[in-house]
């Protein structure tokens, strides 16, 4: 009996925290490192065959979330997924099925941060700070083409 309580306190508690903001399998072990480990394993297989933990979808809101509001690289983008514990193969599985639109994204961020950067800086420059983002070469030379 207290097995199934201890649980149920314990599945309380990581929902609470993956309904406030979705977050990663990886993000939840680190919040609740402190919890019995078993415990945390038992709760955590619940929630994905729930549907609550699916580091997949996470992948795919997050980079949504990207695209619709900032400028990154695909590189940056693939950061930004690292350090929030996700896998390496899944999320180099996500870019390999949505490489078309990713691409073109990077494509279309350079030729923004270009336009906003080029009223202070020279063109040698920006691309520099491309490089250093990570821009792949085809979406510099796309984003600094002139209009």
């Amino acid at each position: 009996m207290e097995d199934i309580v201890a649980f149920d306190i314990l599945k309380t508690k990581v929902l609470k925290y993956i309904l406030y903001k979705k977050r990663t399998e990886q993000e939840i072990r680190r919040k609740f490192s402190n919890e019995n480990e078993n415990l945390l394993d038992e709760v955590i297989e619940y929630l994905k065959e729930a549907g609550y933990i699916n580091d997949m979808v996470y992948i795919e809101r997050a980079v949504n979330e990207f695209i619709n509001l900032r400028t990154l690289s695909i590189r940056e983008i693939c950061y930004k997924l690292y350090s929030k514990g996700l896998k390496e193969n899944i999320i180099q599985q996500y870019i390999d099925n949505n490489q078309e639109k990713l691409y073109e994204y990077e494509k279309n961020s350079a030729k923004k941060i270009y336009i906003k950067k080029s009223a202070t800086l020279e063109k040698e420059d920006i691309v520099v700070f491309l490089k250093k983002k990570g821009y792949k070469e085809e979406s510099i030379k796309f984003g600094i083409e002139e209009e």
